[in-house]
């Protein structure tokens, strides 16, 4: 099972080094139609969706393939075959 929580937060510190490499504050970002707030957000690690990821490579001029590059790296933990079907295990 994916811990999405871990790849949020991976995914807010790499859109934070993008803003900063941009030369960009929190701030500039709503001229670009962020609300300060939801950046700060974003960069925090909450999720989001497809349509705001999609906003954020046009903004910081990366394509989805090198803005999630990576990100899902120790974020899949193995699940024994009792949590895979559980529904399995109790008709025995």
């Amino acid at each position: 099972m994916p811990n999405q929580e871990k790849f949020f937060h991976a995914l807010g510190t790499k859109v934070r080094e993008l803003r900063k490499k941009h030369g960009y504050s929190q701030e500039d970002m709503i001229s670009f139609g962020f609300s300060a707030r939801h950046f700060q957000q974003i960069e925090a690690g909450r999720p989001i969706t497809v349509t705001t990821m999609l906003r954020l490579c046009e903004v910081l001029e990366v394509s989805m393939e090198k803005l999630v590059k990576g990100l899902d790296t120790g974020v899949y933990e193995k699940l024994s075959p009792e949590r895979i079907m559980p529904e399995r295990r109790r008709r025995k």
